[in-house]
């Protein structure tokens, strides 16, 4: 007789709910009697956001599931839209932690407001994406990613700088972001290729990640930085930084992507989002 089905099941759901997702669907498939406390909802509601209820009640379409384990692997493989599109959500299939994309029309892209003729959802890079850390899951790394596709014949999109930072929308940041901006224009004017591109800067109250980064694959000299990859799903995607969210309480965080090349013309750059996410 299998040992394990002889433990009651109230007492398999409560031993599966200290678990993993992996560790619960593996279970699953140990014995028939297993099955039934593995697959339950009392296992499940404890990977799953504790604040999934509230973010539901925003979604954009209704969100139909039969039970705890199928919402999950549903939230997993396909995201759902949120606050009249702005926003997508998702978990992720490892851990069940939050994952959240600004839509391209988020974003605050230079000149696109102001001169519509530069908004057909083909990016100026020089955009900026936010979202409060109250939104993201507690005691994680995040980070932060430009997803994109290059149409034809792109260019001015070789090399950019990106920052992460946390800010106060209390404060006016203008200060602290001129300051960021001064940063990059001196770096921009010194000889690089000894540099690892990215470092923490600190500059105000904040700390700050910058990092070099290439939405096209940079030319054989220049291969400081981070090149952008394929998604699997069609995207790209090049990561603009990385923060440790703790408890949630740090107010909001800011990711910029700025380009290098002052006024230059730039063409090509199709932006679906900047999408934040648990980093392994």
């Amino acid at each position: 007789m299998d040992l394990l089905s002889t433990l009651p099941e109230e007492c398999l759901s409560e031993i599966l709910q200290r678990t993993s997702p992996a560790d619960a669907s593996r279970f699953a498939t140990v014995s028939k009697g297993s099955k039934s406390a593995a697959d339950s909802d009392a296992v499940w509601v404890r990977f799953l956001p504790e604040d999934l209820p509230e973010i539901i009640s925003r979604s954009v379409s209704p969100v139909v599931y039969a039970n705890n384990k199928e919402l999950y692997f549903s939230l997993c493989n396909s995201p759902i839209l949120l606050d009249a599109g702005k926003l997508s959500f998702s978990v992720k299939l490892r851990n069940g932690k939050k994952c959240y994309m600004v839509g391209a029309r988020e974003l605050v892209i230079i000149w696109c407001r102001d001169i519509p003729q530069y908004w057909k959802l083909t990016s100026h890079p020089d955009s900026r994406g936010t979202i409060n850390t109250r939104m993201l899951s507690s005691d994680t790394v995040y980070g932060c990613y430009l997803v994109f596709k290059l149409g034809r014949n792109p260019y001015g999109l070789q090399s950019a700088n990106a920052f992460v930072r946390f800010t106060n929308d209390e404060v006016d940041g203008d200060d602290e972001r001129a300051a960021i901006l001064g940063h990059f224009a001196r770096e921009n004017d010194r000889d690089r290729h000894s540099r690892t591109g990215e470092a923490p800067v600190r500059i105000g109250d904040g700390l700050t990640e910058i990092a070099k980064v290439h939405l096209q694959r940079p030319d054989g000299f220049e291969q400081i930085g981070r090149v952008s990859v394929g998604r699997g799903d069609g995207w790209m995607e090049v990561e603009l930084g990385s923060f440790y969210n703790d408890r949630g309480d740090d107010g909001v965080v800011e990711t910029m992507l700025l380009g290098r090349e002052g006024y230059q013309g730039k063409s090509g750059l199709i932006v679906q989002g900047i999408e934040f996410r648990p980093k392994s």
